[in-house]
C-alpha cells in the first residue's frame, strides 16, 4: 500500500514539474491581428491556372500609422476611377494624368515624380501604354511598387486582318494591344488585381476593399450586358469600325464588331501614318461602306478630319484614354462605356 501511494506521488510530482517546465519556456511570438489578416488574405489569393494574380508581385503590408491612409497614385483617369470605386475613403489618390491627356504622349511634370516617390503604390494599365513610367519611377527614387492592373487580361495583337492599310514590317505595329479598359470584361481584371494589392497592403481594411469590388464588379456585368443589347442593334452588315488609332479592339471584339481600319495604324496615337497607308485606309472604307470615322477626344483629328473630308465618311468622337471634364456626363468609366456605346451605336445603325 505504500508503495503504491509513493508511485502515485511521484507521478503527480513528474507531471508538475514538466508543466512547470512548459510554462518557463519561451513561447513564440504571437503575430499581430494585421499580419494574421495579411497572411490569411496571401493564402486565399494564392495564384492557380488562370487566376488573374498569377502575374502580381509579391507583397506585403505596409505601416501606417493611427490615421494614415494608403497613399496611391493611378496613372489615368480611368484607372483612378476604378481604384477610387475600391479603395474609396480608405485610400488617398492623386491621378497622374490631367482629364483628356493622351496617356501615349503624357509628360510627367516634377510634382508627378513627387507624388510617385511618396507613394505606397502606383497603379497603371501596363503593356507598354504608360511609355514615360519607368524612367519616372526611376527618377522619384525607384522605391514605388508598380502594378498593373491589365495583369491577367487574355491579351490581343494588331495584325493584317484589321487594318489592311499598315504594312506589317513596321515595328510600331508590334506587341500586344494596351487598350484592355474597353472591354467592361477586362476591367472586372483590374478590380480583381486591385482588391487584391489593397487589401494585401492594408489588410486592416480588407473586408471593406473586397465588399467595394463585389459591388462593383456586379455594375460591371451589368454594363457589359447592357452594351450588348445595344450593339445587336446595329445591323450585321454595318458593324465595321474605322477609329483614329487602333483603340477599340478589346471592344469590338467582346461585341461582335470588325475594326476594319484606322487612321493610325498603330496601337500608339503618337505614330504616324504613311501615304500608303492612308490610300488604302480609304480605299477600306468605301470598299465596306464604312459610316463613321471614330475619333479620340484626346488626340489631334486633323488627319481623320481630312480622311474624312476625302470619302465623305462623318466624323464621331468617342473618349479613348481618358474620362471627360466635369460637366461632361462621363465622369466614370461606367458613363464612358455607355457614352462610347450609343454614339457607336447611333452612327452605325
Amino acid at each position: 500500500m505504500f508503495a503504491k501511494t509513493n508511485l502515485f506521488t511521484v507521478t503527480i510530482l513528474i507531471v508538475l514539474v514538466l508543466a512547470a517546465a512548459r510554462c518557463g519556456a519561451p513561447q513564440p511570438e504571437l503575430a499581430t491581428q494585421q499580419e494574421t489578416a495579411a497572411k490569411t488574405h496571401e493564402e486565399e489569393h494564392q495564384p492557380t491556372a488562370g487566376d488573374h494574380t498569377a502575374k502580381m508581385p509579391a507583397l506585403e503590408a505596409v505601416t501606417l500609422a493611427d490615421g494614415e491612409k494608403l497613399k496611391v497614385v493611378a496613372t489615368t483617369s480611368i484607372v483612378a476611377d476604378v481604384v477610387k470605386n475600391i479603395g474609396g475613403d480608405k485610400i488617398d489618390l492623386t491621378t497622374l494624368l490631367p482629364i483628356g491627356t493622351d496617356p501615349h504622349t503624357f509628360n510627367p511634370a516634377p510634382a508627378d515624380l513627387a507624388a510617385v516617390a511618396d507613394a505606397h503604390v502606383v497603379f497603371a494599365n501596363g503593356m507598354g501604354l504608360e511609355e514615360f513610367l519607368d524612367e519616372m519611377v526611376k527618377n522619384a527614387g525607384g522605391d514605388a511598387i508598380v502594378i498593373q492592373v491589365s495583369a491577367g487580361v487574355e491579351t490581343r495583337q494588331l495584325d493584317e486582318a484589321e487594318g489592311e492599310q499598315h504594312e506589317a514590317e513596321n515595328h510600331r505595329h508590334k506587341g500586344a494591344d494596351p487598350h484592355t479598359w474597353t472591354s467592361p470584361a477586362n476591367v472586372k481584371v483590374f478590380v480583381h488585381n486591385i482588391e487584391h494589392t489593397l487589401s494585401a497592403l492594408d489588410p486592416a481594411n480588407s473586408e471593406i476593399f473586397e465588399a467595394k469590388a463585389k459591388v462593383y464588379e456586379a455594375q460591371l456585368d451589368e454594363l457589359d450586358t447592357w452594351v450588348k443589347t445595344q450593339i445587336d442593334t446595329i445591323p450585321a452588315e454595318n458593324r465595321e469600325l474605322v477609329t483614329d488609332h487602333t483603340a477599340f479592339g478589346y471592344y469590338a471584339d467582346r461585341y461582335g464588331l470588325e475594326q476594319v481600319g484606322a487612321v493610325i495604324p498603330s496601337f500608339s496615337s503618337a505614330a504616324e501614318s504613311s501615304a500608303k497607308e492612308l490610300a488604302n485606309l480609304e480605299d477600306a472604307i468605301k470598299a465596306y461602306q464604312v459610316k463613321a470615322i471614330f475619333v479620340g477626344t484626346s488626340v489631334n483629328p486633323s488627319l481623320s478630319e481630312r480622311v474624312a473630308d476625302d470619302t465623305g465618311v462623318k466624323l464621331v468622337t468617342l473618349y479613348t484614354g481618358s474620362l471627360g471634364q466635369t460637366g461632361s456626363g462621363v465622369e466614370s468609366y461606367l458613363a464612358y462605356i455607355r457614352y462610347n456605346t450609343r454614339a457607336i451605336v447611333e452612327a452605325l445603325k
